[in-house]
């Protein structure tokens, strides 16, 4: 990003002087309030990680003069932010691609880093959670504030002038948050400069990816999120991987990024490309097996396996209390089992305890990764009944548990977050934010998913259509062996090739 004449420049397109001085003015009150220090000098080193070290060969790298040395050969930094789940969950993706491809997976979660990274980070999520969470308690702020911030459109045209001068002033969709977003990733520059310039990055938010080229590293690859072009998502400098072939048109054309609905001159095509969706190698590799045994299950007329998600900012608990309702006599009935996985949202298993009440006698609860596993590698095989409710101490586990359980499960019950992009049968639930809604239609396109249910009584149709018959879990487990023979999740395993120049080579489905 360049400055000329007082304005901001992104890929040739400029913003407004006044826009200018107040992004200006906003990052020296960032410097001001977390005593940003622009000498600060950083010193990194690499430990074993503690969850998923020895599943996906992580080695987490943090502030530390006790830590092994940042090896540059044969090393992938898959670096993240713990913003919800979604952001984690990239990163898993890129990890377990990267190992599987030779190379060992570094982790750089921008909020382990003690300093101005966590200072700046943390006050932001601490934000975004409570609006996420807002959005689905009040139905007037879910339409008339966190829809237009969260997509750039407002619900109402007779509201838009209003919206965006008090409420959406700076929407994430338009150019001038992309500035004001780099603007603060700058903080992040000294931390990035302890590590080598040209070392292999692959980054799951924007923020990671705009602090790392500030720090002057140049061989960075953004792993976009979601299926909504928004500006704040591009970086000028690095090279972006974009799951969808409308996402990649609507990044390319900068489509919608002025808030006059102007033209833009559009990305560059060397730093943009169309890669697929961001899927785990140990679920791709594993696809054909796995709806294979979901089909031998609908057939063999064995419970139908619902696996429902927690999101990470914790929201939707009416939804899932109506979920775990809806399903227990079904469950009672040998027709449906249940998995919840609650993630490390130990609140939300307290406030389930009490809304449940007798109906918690009939859970069983997985509360460790060991116990976790253990379950879900013996029913692999062997049939499952009842509820399960997971619920870990960790966000590696909370994550990762849904990865794990999603195999064995036959549909999963989820939000069209980035796990609207996986490859297993979906049911999706309302979105939390307008940018969550096209990666419904994507995965309704495709075929492995339903088009977004709106509503509670729209879910539990959805609930029972999936659990009752069988042409729609036989259609998405057909639709999503087709779209792995064409590469739809391979986006991970060509986002490592982007960031070392090594191709993935598929082996052989088993």
């Amino acid at each position: 990003m360049r400055m000329d004449k007082g304005r901001f420049v992104v890929f040739g397109n400029a913003i407004s002087k006044w826009q200018s001085r107040q992004i200006i003015r906003r990052q020296e009150w960032l410097k001001r309030k977390f005593h940003y220090n622009p000498t600060e000098s950083y010193t990194l080193g690499a430990v074993d990680n503690p969850y998923l070290g020895s599943q996906l060969g992580l080695k987490d790298i943090l502030r530390t003069d006790q830590g092994e040395p940042i090896v540059k050969e044969q090393a992938v930094i898959c670096s993240t932010i713990r913003m919800g789940y979604g952001h984690y969950r990239i990163a898993m993706a890129a990890a377990s691609c990267a190992r599987a491809m030779g190379f060992t997976p570094y982790w750089l979660d921008l909020l382990a880093i003690p300093g101005v990274t966590t200072d700046v980070i943390g006050y932001c999520n601490g934000n975004y959670s409570f609006f996420s969470r807002l959005s689905q308690r009040s139905r007037l702020f879910e339409m008339y504030v966190w829809e237009p911030v969260t997509t750039g459109e407002t619900t109402l045209p007779i509201l838009s002038s209003f919206l965006n001068a008090y409420i959406a002033a700076w929407p994430w969709r338009f150019l001038k948050t992309n500035v004001k977003d780099y603007s603060m990733s700058e903080l992040f520059r000294d931390l990035h400069r302890a590590l080598p310039p040209d070392i292999p990055v692959l980054t799951s938010h924007m923020w990671n990816c705009m602090g790392a080229v500030a720090g002057g590293m140049t061989n960075v690859v953004d792993m976009m999120f979601d299926n909504w072009p928004m500006a704040f998502q591009i970086t000028e400098g690095a090279r972006h991987g974009v799951q969808s072939p409308s996402g990649y048109y609507g990044f390319r054309a900068m489509r919608g990024f002025d808030e006059r609905n102007h033209a833009l001159r559009p990305m560059p095509p060397e730093a943009l490309f169309y890669v697929g969706h961001h899927v785990d190698h140990e679920i791709v590799e594993n696809i054909e097996r796995d709806c294979s045994a979901r089909l031998l299950r609908m057939r063999n007329k064995e419970p139908r396996r619902l696996l429902v998600t927690m999101g990470g900012a914790g929201a939707q608990r009416e939804l899932l209390h109506a979920i775990i309702k809806h399903c227990s006599p079904l469950v009672r009935a040998g027709k449906v089992t249940l998995f919840v996985n609650l993630g490390d949202h130990r609140s939300n298993w307290e406030w389930l305890q009490a809304e449940l009440g007798d109906m918690k006698g009939t859970m069983q609860t997985h509360f460790t990764w060991a116990e976790m596993q253990d379950y879900v590698d013996r029913i692999r095989s062997q049939p499952a009944e009842g509820v399960h409710v997971f619920l870990f101490d960790n966000i590696f586990h909370a994550v990762y548990a849904t990865n794990y359980l999603m195999r064995v499960a036959d549909v999963m019950i989820t939000k069209p977050s980035e796990l609207a992009f996986y490859p297993v049968p979906k049911i999706f639930n309302q979105r939390v934010g307008g940018h969550e809604k096209w990666g419904a239609i994507r995965s309704a396109e495709l075929g492995d998913g339903s088009v977004e249910a709106r509503s509670i009584p729209q879910t539990l149709q959805a609930i029972d259509l999936l659990a009752e018959a069988d042409d729609l879990l036989e259609l998405f487990c057909d639709c999503i062996v087709k779209n792995k023979s064409i590469g739809v999740y391979d986006g991970a395993y060509h986002c490592v090739q982007l960031a070392t120049g090594k191709e993935f080579k598929r082996s052989r489905p088993a």
